[in-house]
């Protein structure tokens, strides 16, 4: 991306490390000419020059990583998607994260590409008709389902927030007094007064009507195995959707752990009560308890379709079902933190009647 506020911003990270406001800087980075992209935690402010924030490629959701950190001395100011802090929120409330620990920087995101498209090494020969997208707030074409529905633009409580969408230059927002305070003696121009959302109405109602169709291609009506299996059949028990997944908070996931471990004996008695056994086993009653602990909490990045091989989409599943019940409680994924979350304990006794 060439634009002004990237510059700014690399300025204003500069600053923070320089005058030791912050311990270091978290941010997406280019490794290499061929568009290799990963996280980097920097000290070394000659190592900004690396950054690539805005690159719409997203390797893992940053909530998740986030979520390891212990504190630091200083917060680390972390340069993230709306998803990602949404996600790193949810995790700050089942106390896996600090929100002390960071100056968060936010942007208005006009969605990523697909992570094969990585590998194939499409991204490059994309960018610029992305970025004027972006500006003219429009979808862009190619990246993720879940990117062309999300309606949650604008963090509610960052620290920081950069206008990209519908901008031709980009402006920068402190939204914080903890931003305002780090910043008050730099010689950084931002903009004045609150940030204003209407510039977003255009694009929201595209992505509600992406949305709508995006729900009504995945259909959750039917209950009982019949429409689990319609929806989870081709499913391989790999639990990369898990993996991935930034609300996936247990230390130790049931699932992962030994009481799963099917055995000759527990092989045998399994058969000698059904008759039958499907293989790999508890599939469904795997996505069942993940849809049960925490779709409601699911802040729609996309990362469990992108990296499904069998083709799932799993994002689009979770996404409604969880909106579908967070909407029984006027709840919103990382829209607080202060928001109570509708479901904390998941029991394995939930689904019995599933005979899984």
């Amino acid at each position: 991306m060439s634009n002004p506020v990237e510059q700014t911003l690399n300025d204003l990270l500069k600053y923070l490390l320089e005058s030791g406001k912050v311990s270091a800087v978290f941010s997406l980075r280019q490794v290499n000419e061929r568009g290799s992209v990963d996280y980097g935690l920097i000290t070394d402010i000659a190592k900004l020059s690396e950054i690539s924030p805005f690159h719409p490629l997203m390797p893992i959701n940053a909530g998740q990583i986030l979520g390891r950190f212990t504190p630091m001395k200083k917060p680390v100011a972390a340069v993230v998607r709306p998803c990602e802090y949404r996600a790193f929120v949810e995790l700050a409330k089942r106390e896996q994260g600090q929100m002390a620990n960071f100056l968060f920087i936010t942007f208005s995101c006009g969605g990523v590409f697909q992570l094969k498209d990585i590998a194939e090494d499409k991204i490059t020969s994309k960018l610029e008709e992305y970025w004027q997208a972006v500006k003219n707030s429009e979808i862009p074409e190619n990246i993720r389902h879940s990117c062309k529905a999300c309606e949650h633009i604008v963090p509610f409580e960052s620290d920081i927030f950069i206008s990209l969408i519908g901008e031709e230059n980009g402006k920068i927002y402190l939204q914080s007094k903890k931003a305002e305070k780090m910043l008050e003696d730099s010689d950084i121009t931002f903009e004045k007064g609150k940030y204003d959302k209407t510039i977003l109405n255009e694009i929201l109602k595209k992505r509600a009507a992406k949305k709508s169709e995006i729900f009504a291609s995945v259909d959750t009506s039917k209950t009982g195995l019949g429409g689990l299996i319609d929806i989870f059949g081709k499913c391989i028990g790999c639990h990369g959707c898990n993996t991935v997944c930034p609300i996936c908070y247990c230390t130790l996931c049931d699932f992962d752990s030994f009481n799963y471990d099917y055995n000759t004996p527990i092989l045998e008695k399994e058969l000698a009560e059904k008759g039958a056994l499907r293989l790999p086993p508890d599939t469904l009653f795997f996505h069942l308890g993940r849809l049960s602990h925490m779709s409601f909490s699911c802040v729609g990045c996309g990362m469990c379709s992108d990296v499904c091989p069998a083709s799932i989409t799993v994002a689009a599943v979770f996404k409604k079902t969880g909106e579908e019940t967070a909407g029984m409680f006027d709840f919103v994924a990382g829209r607080r933190l202060d928001e109570d979350i509708p479901v904390m304990i998941y029991k394995e006794e939930e689904f019995p009647e599933l005979g899984e």
